[in-house]
């Protein structure tokens, strides 16, 4: 038996062939080679860089890291933030509440689902969490801006009143607070008080491009369409200066009333003039 082995070795030797044990030998460590790597999130740099990118290479980025990761902080709340933008409010709002279920202490995924309710017009829905992150973190203003407008959406305006002083006790003069406290304005029918607080909010270094436009906004359904346009041409490109000039210009025609030019649907068609 030993001499029928030897020599089976042999003629496998020389016929260059190989035996089963030094063929598992020989391919382990070629099925080893082609074994794809493991993902990694990616560092610190490259999501600063995807930081700045449009929403739509956001949402690709971030939905990559949330599948490599699960349980990263992050991600979940950014992808969130991207559909949004997108105008995917449904998924924002879904992503977020998916994040709350692995990690419920998770302030600002709770600030994306008020956000995401508030968007697709359903703030009732976000009001919940919004309050939850206003417990947790009571000193920070976000959530009682927040709560603001959605408390405004479900016509609870002491209420939103209420939250938006308190969001400028902690953070004065803080322009987002004011912008927000100004369109609940509009749609309430006061584009003059709303005037008041966007100058305020146009005055501070933080003010966007937005708040400004929204000043011009309450300034043109006054009537006061020579400063709206001032403002409106100072930030828009001339295409895009002419479609919201006119925009305002019908929303002042003689047949408009003080209550057709403050709807919270023209706010909105406002807003998607901007590209919101």
């Amino acid at each position: 038996m030993s001499h029928t082995r030897t020599l089976c070795s042999l003629i496998a030797l020389g016929l260059g062939l190989w035996t089963p044990a030094q063929a598992q030998a020989q391919t382990a460590p070629a099925a080893q080679a082609q074994a794809p790597a493991p993902r990694v999130p990616a560092g610190a740099e490259e999501r600063a860089a995807y930081s700045r990118l449009d929403p739509l290479a956001r949402s690709v980025f971030w939905s990559r890291e949330a599948e490599i990761n699960p349980a990263d902080p992050v991600a979940g709340v950014k992808l969130a933030e991207a559909l949004r933008q997108l105008g995917q409010n449904d998924q924002a709002a879904s992503t977020a509440q998916q994040v709350l279920v692995t990690q419920p202490q998770n302030i600002d995924a709770m600030l994306e689902l008020g956000r995401a309710h508030i968007a697709r017009g359903q703030a009732f829905y976000g009001i919940a969490a919004l309050e939850q992150a206003k417990a947790l973190a009571p000193n920070d203003w976000r959530p009682l801006s927040l709560l603001g407008v959605a408390y405004q959406q479900v016509r609870r305006a002491d209420d939103a009143r209420a939250v938006w002083n308190e969001a400028l006790r902690l953070s004065p003069d803080n322009a987002e607070v004011m912008n927000n406290a100004a369109m609940a304005q509009m749609t309430g029918g006061d584009p003059a008080g709303a005037e008041t607080l966007l100058r305020r909010a146009v005055a501070q270094p933080t003010a966007s491009i937005q708040m400004r436009l929204n000043l011009a906004m309450a300034l043109g359904l006054q009537g006061k369409i020579g400063e709206a346009e001032q403002i409106i041409r100072r930030d828009l490109p001339p295409e895009a200066a002419e479609r919201n000039l006119e925009w305002l210009r019908n929303q002042v025609r003689p047949a408009a009333t003080a209550t057709d030019a403050a709807s919270p649907a023209l706010v909105r068609t406002w807003s998607s003039l901007q590209g919101q």
